[in-house]
């Protein structure tokens, strides 16, 4: 192919293992270290790529095929090595890691049923690959690295004031606007990075390796321990450990998070709690939706996992990996089960069905607050999944 491709982030199998982070966006639109997928892609190949995505998400994050498309399954994080061996592929190649397909070159527009008619390449390097839902936080530390990289590369950090105490300065870098005051930032075990107009408060210990993107808001006395990102436009308080925001969600207050996933335009009430560790130190089991039950996995440390959309009331406790859908809404005491359907609407003593009218009135409320709107784009995908969901929940009313 020639350098410049029209390249097309396509959703992979890894698609169902991500959910419900990809049940309202493209794979391709993760965050994960500290830009999106896409935004990766989009660096590393010079151009502006297009999304192979679920029908009810084509209206909002479409394909833009052109006479000959190069398509790349996004889950793959990119590397200099992995792109020049994608700019060569030749129409009707395909680039195989560990047999599956990472990236292929056709002229047609839609995503073949097998690659029995095409020349195989294999990849010559071994690949960080976001395969689960648990590789979101597993992998962030490794892939936050990656990005520092490349996004601080010949650029210079802007000062601090002496209030602050730096722990390796050089693997440390403050973008334009951001301002930190009388706070602990130790790079010893991974780089930190400060966003743009970011705000980090009086009293505050950072541990890296970090990113905190732009306008972030981190409260007085808050304590973030490394493997952690922090998404645009979020606040957060109390403690966490390896936590992925995937951005505009709230976090404000005490509280342990730990080895989490947190959607967008998420809440999380004051003194919530959310256990990462079974008292017996046993491995974890994380719902699965290809399988429709709870899977064993190799990890010890599982947290929240949490859609985009869903709420927490104070006081709120969850045990061990529990994983919460999308625009749920969960109060009072007590440990709620450890998987919640989308739009679920109650705690530990019971769900019902969050009425779909309803939800979307919390979440135009949500965002009006950070100065955002729910399209129209966004209300018809909510819809589908809300349809698409109903098979968990007990109340199917709508």
């Amino acid at each position: 192919m020639s350098t410049q491709i029209n390249a097309i982030l396509f959703d992979g199998p890894e698609r169902v293992q991500l959910l419900p982070f990809t049940y309202i966006r493209p794979v391709a639109e993760l965050r994960i270290g500290i830009d999106t997928l896409i935004e990766k892609w989009n660096a590393f190949l010079n151009t502006s790529c297009s999304y192979a995505t679920q029908a009810y998400l084509a209206p909002k994050f479409p394909a833009k095929p052109a006479a000959l498309n190069c398509f790349i399954n996004p889950s793959y994080i990119p590397t200099q090595a992995l792109v020049d061996q994608i700019k060569e592929l030749q129409e009707k190649q395909v680039l195989l890691c560990e047999n599956k397909p990472v990236a292929y070159c056709t002229s047609d527009s839609v995503l073949p049923q097998d690659f029995s008619n095409f020349e195989v390449v294999v990849v010559q390097e071994v690949l960080l690959h976001i395969e689960k839902v648990s590789d979101l936080f597993s992998k962030n530390a490794a892939v936050l690295a990656m990005d520092f990289d490349r996004l601080t590369h010949n650029k210079v950090s802007q000062p601090l004031d002496n209030s602050n105490r730096l722990i390796h300065p050089e693997r440390i870098f403050i973008a334009p606007g951001a301002q930190v005051s009388c706070a602990v930032l130790n790079a010893t075990d991974g780089p930190i990075y400060i966003g743009s107009d970011a705000q980090i408060m009086e009293g505050s210990l950072l541990r890296g390796p970090i990113a905190l993107c732009d306008k972030v808001l981190v409260k007085m006395g808050t304590k973030v321990y490394g493997g952690t990102t922090i998404g645009p436009n979020s606040k957060i308080g109390g403690e966490l450990n390896n936590v992925l925001f995937l951005g505009n969600s709230n976090k404000g207050h005490d509280g342990f998070l730990g080895n989490a996933v947190i959607g967008e335009w998420c809440n999380i009430g004051a003194a919530t709690d959310a256990s990462n560790l079974k008292n017996n130190y046993g491995n974890v089991r994380i719902w699965n939706y290809q399988t429709e039950n709870f899977a064993k996995s190799a990890l010890q440390f599982c947290g929240l996992l949490m859609g985009d959309f869903s709420r927490c009331g104070i006081h709120s406790m969850f045990n061990t990996a529990t994983l919460i859908g999308i625009n749920t809404n969960i109060f009072g005491s007590g440990f709620p089960r450890t998987f919640i359907p989308s739009f679920s609407y109650g705690g530990a003593q019971g769900f019902q069905t969050h009425a779909f009218r309803k939800a979307m009135e919390s979440n135009v409320a949500m965002m009006k607050r950070k100065g955002e709107q729910l399209s129209d784009l966004d209300t018809a995908i909510l819809q589908t999944v809300f349809e698409l969901s109903s098979v968990w929940r007990k109340d199917r009313s709508s």
